[in-house]
């Protein structure tokens, strides 16, 4: 006498509640990222950021010329001691002309920074760390540029034969000179500040995932509900 044969158990059918399914036919995994997609590549980055080191150091010399037009000038006066020798001294020891002149060099910066900022972000709205490297060493070049070209373009340094050549008791300007030198970090400064905002309100955004058309998911697959 023999028992009766059990019928196998039937295939486990996957519950539509089973949590750890198989995504269903309209899910679309998101791609991971792979270097170099979305972007021109390091290589071509790294060329665009040192053209914008350079462009924007070149401009510095638009500054140095602003600079030295738009300065005001530290009145000096030439007199001759007892002992004949030449003095110079400062015709207006309250004046603040001085710093003006260094207020005057840090205003420009800042604009040219900014504006500087701005071009640079419409060229290229996707930034990159050798564009934004670019434009704050760039920054730094160009207000050094500035600095000697302002000082080329304005009077003599040597305001001994400066009162000499004018004669005595005649008023005469200073050389440019800068005294606060943290000026020179102004373009840079501006440049980062007005790139950073601008590459966060109006820069592209990462594409969010897809997971086509269906019941919406918990994360894992499983329709939720």
């Amino acid at each position: 006498m023999t028992a009766p044969l059990t019928p196998p158990p039937p295939p486990h059918e996957p519950s539509p509640h089973d949590a750890w399914q198989a995504p269903h036919a309209g899910y679309a995994a998101p791609a991971e990222p792979r270097y170099g997609e979305g972007g021109p590549g390091m290589r071509t980055e790294l060329i665009e950021g040192a053209v914008i080191m350079v462009a924007v150091a070149v401009c510095g010399v638009l500054l140095g010329v602003l600079w030295w037009w738009l300065a005001p000038h530290v009145p000096l006066v030439g007199d001759v001691d007892e002992q004949g020798n030449w003095v110079v001294y400062l015709k207006d020891t309250e004046g603040e002309q001085a710093v003006g002149v260094d207020g005057t060099l840090t205003l420009l910066a800042l604009a040219f920074g900014a504006v500087s900022a701005l071009v640079v972000f419409l060229w290229r709205r996707r930034g990159g760390v050798p564009l934004v490297v670019g434009l704050a060493v760039g920054g730094v070049l160009a207000s050094l540029l500035a600095w000697r070209v302002g000082m080329w373009l304005g009077p003599s340094s040597d305001v001994l034969a400066h009162a000499k050549a004018v004669g005595k008791g005649v008023t005469f300007s200073a050389p440019l000179k800068l005294g606060a030198k943290g000026a020179l970090l102004a373009w840079s400064l501006a440049g980062l500040v007005v790139h950073l905002g601008l590459t966060a309100l109006f820069g592209p955004r990462d594409p969010e995932p897809v997971y086509g058309p269906g019941v919406p998911g918990d994360g894992y697959g499983a329709p939720v509900g």
